[in-house]
């Protein structure tokens, strides 16, 4: 049985807004892609139920590692004592300069959990090859089509240089069960990286892309350095495969 996920209820949220608003001014609450999740929208009910003014609700329109990295800069505008209005404008403007690339070893755990959006036009090909994918309007869609997964993962290091406009990059490379290739990819990046992190995915997005996934989360580094970048790990680069 393929496993299933649910948003937090709006209860619950504002629970913990609730807790927050007793010692802090305001919430900035930043969440996955209300295109590929009902988070956004209990978040929003539950902004209502507290304070809504006190309680910004942002749609990240992305996921995973590119929302990580959204939130990192969000904490660190609040650590430089920016307001919620200030940190709130800064984020959405942000949106559109975060770019999620990724490859998956099969489409199916995206089919069987509601997440393929446009690359469903994948599913019907009878020939045995790897996707290229990202996020775009908030949606799981398809860039290219490969003959392995090898070849995916050189074409996600390629778009992720491609965001490089000379000042560096922040990302974060997601991996569900591949830290061998994770831990490649972030090799590759290492010289044009400014933040450089390599995280494992988190259930809830690995239920949905299954094992074997690889992405990276990235945005150019000039629009706000990070300068996270943990030495990486001296493992093995797994060997290429089909």
């Amino acid at each position: 049985t393929h496993p299933t996920t649910s948003q937090p209820s709006p209860g619950r949220f504002a629970e913990v807004y609730a807790a927050l608003l007793e010692d802090h001014e305001s919430v900035v609450s930043i969440h996955i892609s209300e295109k590929l999740s009902g988070t956004v929208d209990s978040a929003r009910q539950a902004a209502d139920m507290t304070d809504p003014k006190r309680v910004r609700v942002i749609d990240s329109e992305v996921v995973s590692m590119s929302l990580g990295l959204i939130t990192l800069v969000a904490s660190a505008l609040a650590a430089q004592d920016l307001d919620a209005t200030a940190i709130e404008s800064r984020v959405r403007a942000m949106r559109s300069q975060l770019h999620t690339y990724f490859s998956v070893a099969t489409l199916e755990f995206l089919r069987r959990g509601g997440r393929i959006g446009r690359a469903s036009a994948l599913l019907g090909s009878v020939l045995q090859v790897k996707p290229v994918l990202c996020i775009r309007d908030g949606l799981v869609t398809p860039l290219e089509r490969v003959r392995t997964f090898d070849r995916a993962l050189n074409r996600v290091v390629e778009l992720t240089r491609e965001v490089n406009n000379g000042k560096g990059v922040c990302l974060i490379v997601g991996h569900a069960d591949a830290q061998a290739d994770a831990e490649r990819v972030g090799r590759e990046l290492e010289p044009i990286a400014d933040t450089l992190m390599i995280q494992p995915l988190g259930p809830v997005v690995g239920a949905h892309a299954g094992p074997g996934v690889v992405g990276v989360g990235c945005y150019p580094a000039d629009l706000f350095p990070l300068g996270i970048k943990p030495a990486l790990s001296s493992a093995a680069t797994s060997p290429p495969r089909a």
